[in-house]
Formats: structure tokens, sequence, C-alpha cells
């Protein structure tokens, strides 16, 4: 896939991941309409692409949101008129055991981070039909891979827009729209320290959790987008970002059951 000169949708856009593809695509010639559920960090990777010469248009955006979502495509296409990339990159954290989380936070997490991607995908695909070549790009995780403890929801979540995406590619394949898996490692992104505490859990504990899983977070967010705009480019059905989800991912395949036998110190480790 070529993206030059042509208009992706960006999910999450305002930190992170979402921001260094912005300024990738933008970098390749690209066009963007940027989604986001805050407007000033929005507004601000708004402002770096612009800088760089592709038209650029705003939507403050709650993926959890049905009717935001489904009023999403009609507004990118008053202002570009095509759609040919949906990246659904949106994502959020959940602290805590099965036991520790709630029902209520638990259906929050599954609502952005499996939900939206589900829903964005619905709204945009008529459109994205309709070009001569296009892509979907769902972001997974190496835990969409792995299961440590600690994470029921997260893993839900990922292992979802994993089977999601395989099975989607398969009912489009024969047709110009390709769909795309990434699976990112140890990205230094917010999502882990930013991860949303159950309730009644220790603060301080919580707090260290964090910092243990920080630790953990080193590929810099414009590698991570480099590695995943080359897989766009090639057509990928599945983009492993960095040597930790690559290898895991690998161990996982060798020793399904039993792999973490061999990792004690990673079972108890927060969202990479």
């Amino acid at each position: 896939m070529q993206v030059h000169d042509c208009v992706a949708v960006i999910t999450g856009a305002g930190s992170g991941i979402g921001r260094a593809l912005a300024n990738a695509l933008a970098q390749a010639g690209c066009h963007l309409a940027l989604a986001d559920v805050n407007p000033e960090a929005l507004a601000e990777t708004a402002t770096q692409v612009r800088a760089l010469g592709v038209k650029v248009s705003e939507h403050p955006l709650d993926v959890a949101s049905r009717s935001a979502v489904a009023a999403l495509p009609q507004a990118v296409m008053a202002e570009h008129g095509q759609v040919d990339l949906l990246i659904n990159n949106a994502g959020v954290a959940l602290g805590g055991t099965f036991e520790e989380v709630s029902t209520e936070d638990f259906d929050w997490l599954m609502a952005i981070n499996f939900d939206g991607v589900v829903c964005m995908s619905r709204a945009f695909l008529p459109l994205l039909k309709q070009r001569p070549a296009a892509r979907i790009v769902n972001i997974s995780s190496l835990f969409g891979f792995i299961t440590p403890a600690g994470q029921t929801a997260y893993c839900a979540s990922k292992f979802a827009v994993r089977g999601f995406s395989n099975a989607l590619r398969l009912e489009l394949h024969g047709g110009p729209v390709g769909v795309t898996v990434v699976h990112p490692g140890g990205v230094a992104t917010a999502i882990a320290t930013s991860a949303r505490p159950p309730e009644g859990v220790d603060p301080a504990e919580h707090a260290l959790k964090l910092k243990q899983a920080e630790k953990l977070l080193r590929m810099p967010p414009a590698r991570a987008a480099e590695i995943i705009l080359r897989g766009i480019e090639r057509d990928k059905p599945r983009v492993i970002v960095g040597n930790d989800s690559r290898v895991l991912s690998w161990l996982e395949r060798l020793m399904p059951v039993n792999y973490w036998r061999l990792l004690p110190g990673l079972a108890t480790q927060k969202t990479p």
C-alpha cells in the first residue's frame, strides 16, 4: 500500500503510538483525520503534523460512544472526501486481578479496547471498500499473545482484537481492504503508567507496580511507528513490534501452557 496522498483515520492520536503514527504518516505524505478523547492533546498532535504540509482534521472522540463513532465517517468525508486507512489505536489499561476489578471497570476497558475497534471498523468499512486499495490496522499488544496475572481485562480485550482482526481479514480476502493486527511490546507510552487502579487497592502498592511496569517500556514510540508503517506499506497481516514481543510470541507457541516457568519475574508485571 502506498500511503502518499492517502487519507488515514487514527484513533488515540493525542499521544504515544497514535501521535507517532500521525507524524510518520504525515512525513510520508498521508493526509490525516485525527481522533482522540482529549481535545488538548489532539490539538497538539494536529499542530505537529500540519507543519509537515498535509491536510489534517481534528475529531474529539470517545470510541466507547457508539453514536459518536457512527457520526464520524460523515465528518471525515466532509473534510477529506475519502478514507484509505483506518488505524484503531485508542486503548486504556486497568490494574488489578479479576477479583479486584469491578464489573463497571472491566466493561469500561472492553468498551474502549475492543468494542471501539469493532464499531470503528463497522463504521468505516463501507468507505474503505470504495477505494482501490485500503487497510484496517488494529493495535493489539504483546498481551494479545501472553497472559500475565493481574491483566485479565487487558488480555481479554487484546486477544479479542487479535481474533477479530484475523477473522475479518479472511472475510475480506480478495477485496480491496486488507487487515493488519499489530502486537507492540514495551513501547514507552503512558498506557501502563496511567492504568486505572482498582477500588480498594492501596495507592502506594499500585504506584509501585506502575513503576515496575515502566521499566519494561523501552522502545521510543517513533521507532514503533516506523515498524508499523513499514508493515502497512508491505501489506503485512501481522506486525510484531519489539524483540520482547517477538521472543515471547515464539515462546508462547513453543510452550503454550508452561512458558511462565521461564519468566517468573515477568509474570507479575503490568501492561507493556
